[in-house]
């Protein structure tokens, strides 16, 4: 057993994480309540999200003292006396959706929005704002509940060691960009635009790609990550040359629009000005794939969108609104797919992809490994753009060059 002892990434002010010394975890639900179908787990790997940096920004209502992070893979050390299926020593896999695995829409497959883990609205996740005060696991330690429902254990420790670094990515942005893809109906010989070359955008285009999609395109306006998406196999499509996307898809397939489209930038979207500085435009990005995207297509929406948005610059977007071009999209009759990703139906197939060598998602998505100590800057690379997935190794088991 480890001592008591245990560190946290906790979110300080907009703009500000340290790491700090935080509690032990304990088999105690977020109001207090003694369980007994939790695990302990040591952390192996926890990643820095996008979604993270939402919250770091002040662009949520999360308040001081957040224990971050949702993306977890860890070591099982301390079980409750429910938990059957798991024992000391497994390695596992941790989605982000916390759910009880007994409720309709968990019964349903409907992870994302668990009626019974949040008081306050469906749905609940690790070390963020608003999703039932469950305590994040960018830390040593960290406790999961109903662990039987929620953990993916991987079938060889060893193998999975091998593989950690790709393996870490199904907590949270595989599964997301595959939920992203699937919703966008990606198949055979399609045609997909991803907007957003971050870890989710890579991620979603990878997905993609073993759907069998013929080209996937990927938008962003930074260089560094577009040039990384080249280098991985994706056709880079360089939103700074202008705003009409339809051109820019054209000059790539010859025609103005895809079959499938897939957000991947969510309610922090920007775009070029009319006097060409890039500005916040929180709709842009689903606009411009209701414009892309095909009669009859399909537009999935893994990006993050927000109830509360205090730091926007519209004041419609302060309460989540934003100036959609529905109607266009009603015109052309699109599918549009948005919530969490219920990462339980997709983690173990991914799993088995990675594990056989089909999908190296790692590379993709350009992981790059730091200490627990170094988290605070981690968030500010990521958050500057730097093409990296930042993955946090707290007891220093991975090796940190590729």
């Amino acid at each position: 057993m480890p001592s008591n002892s245990n560190r946290g990434v906790v979110y300080l002010k907009p703009g500000s994480v340290e790491v700090q010394s935080i509690d032990f975890p304990t088999f105690r639900n977020p109001a207090g309540k003694s369980i007994d179908h939790g695990v302990i787990l040591k952390v192996v790997t926890t990643n820095i999200c996008g979604s993270d940096q939402h919250m770091v920004r002040g662009r949520t209502t999360a308040p001081a003292g957040m224990v971050l992070g949702h993306e977890i893979t860890g070591e099982v050390i301390e079980k409750g006396r429910d938990v059957e299926y798991l024992k000391v020593g497994d390695l596992v896999s941790v989605p982000f959706n916390v759910a009880c695995g007994r409720c309709r829409t968990c019964r349903e497959g409907d992870t994302g929005v668990c009626l019974h883990v949040n008081s306050d609205r469906a749905g609940g996740a690790y070390g963020y704002v608003d999703m039932g005060g469950w305590i994040g696991g960018q830390a040593d330690y960290v406790m999961v509940p109903y662990a039987d429902f929620n953990l993916l254990k991987f079938p060889n420790k060893a193998h999975a060691m091998e593989k950690i670094r790709d393996l870490t990515c199904l907590s949270d942005i595989l599964p997301t960009g595959f939920h992203g893809a699937v919703t966008a109906k990606v198949g055979v010989g399609s045609t997909v635009y991803v907007a957003g070359a971050g870890p989710v955008g890579l991620a979603a285009a990878a997905s993609a790609r073993i759907l069998g999609a013929a080209v996937v395109l990927i938008g962003d306006m930074n260089t560094e990550r577009l040039a990384h998406a080249k280098n991985v196999g994706f056709e880079p499509i360089d939103l700074t040359r202008h705003d009409r996307l339809g051109e820019l898809v054209a000059d790539v397939l010859g025609v103005p629009e895809v079959d499938c489209a897939i957000d991947c930038v969510g309610f922090e979207a920007k775009a070029q000005g009319t006097d060409g500085k890039v500005v916040e435009a929180p709709a842009v990005v689903l606009n411009s794939l209701m414009e892309i995207t095909r009669a009859a297509g399909a537009i999935g929406i893994p990006g993050l969108y927000v109830t509360d948005d205090p730091g926007a610059k519209e004041q419609a977007a302060k309460q989540g609104n934003l100036s959609l071009r529905l109607g266009l999209g009603w015109a052309k009759s699109h599918a549009l797919h948005t919530g969490q990703t219920p990462v339980l139906k997709y983690n173990r197939q991914l799993m088995q992809a990675i594990l056989w060598d089909r999908l190296p998602i790692a590379e993709i998505v350009n992981v790059k490994v730091i200490d627990l100590e170094q988290a605070p800057e981690g968030y500010k690379s990521f958050d500057a753009g730097v093409a990296s997935k930042f993955v946090i190794d707290p007891h220093g088991q991975l090796p940190k060059a590729a």
